[in-house]
Formats: C-alpha cells, structure tokens, sequence
C-alpha cells in the first residue's frame, strides 16, 4: 500500500511538472505570433477591361398546359396493377400480378413501391398487397 502511495505521488509531481512546462510553450508561442505581423501588401492596380454588351435573347411564352382526361386506353402501368389489386378482397400475390399484367418482378416491385408510398395499397403478408 505504502509502494503504491509513493508511486502515485510521484506520477502527480511528473504531471503537475509537465503541464507547467506546456503552460510555458503556450506562452512563448503566443509571444511570437503577435511579434511576428506580416507586413501589409501593397495594392495593386487593376487595368479596367471593357465588358462586352449583353446579348438580348428572345423570350418564347409557354402555351399553357390543358388538362386532358385520361381515356382507359391510356391507363399507366401504376393504374393497371392498382386496378388488379383492388379487385381482390383478400390480397393479391406477386405471381397473380405478373401473370395479369405481363410485367416482370422488378417492374412489378417499383410498382408496388410507388403505390405503397402513396398509400393505396398497403402488405397484407410478404408479397400479398391489398387496398389500403
């Protein structure tokens, strides 16, 4: 116990001693970095460059956008597996989809994906989807 007394009071006195050492760099540091100012640069003067004029570009106006309806003919590939999952009232599986729509897994994921997020349909069990 004594031993370990002894050890600690030195380890303290070594620190105690480093720490005023560091203060002291600190310092001088600080010194020479307020001595040393760099000196200031002479400006300079600039040859004034002639701007050339700015080009006048014509504006188009955009005819406005006339909100046609859709015709079921032109129903998006969104709509069509929307209108398959909604028909069904205990949920539609990933095989049923691709098989009606004709799509291919990924096409049917991104699908499924865009729908979710807007909250029309929602998982019934993994890979089931039903109108939410």
């Amino acid at each position: 116990m004594k031993k370990l007394k002894k050890d600690l009071v030195a380890i303290s006195k070594a620190l105690n001693g480093l720490a005023q050492k560091v203060q002291k760099m600190q310092e001088q540091i600080g010194e020479e970095k307020k001595s040393t100012k760099k000196p200031k640069a002479k400006a300079v003067k600039k040859k004034a460059m002639k701007k050339a004029p700015a080009r006048k570009v014509a504006v188009k106006k955009a005819a406005p956008k006339k909100a046609v309806p859709k015709k079921a003919s032109q129903a998006t590939a969104v709509d069509t597996a929307f209108n398959i999952i909604k028909r069904y009232k205990k949920g539609v599986g990933m095989a049923a989809l691709m098989e009606k729509t004709g799509y291919d897994q990924k096409k049917i994921f991104n699908l499924v994906f865009k729908l979710k997020k807007q909250g029309k349909i929602k998982s019934v069990d993994r890979g089931v989807y039903l109108k939410a």
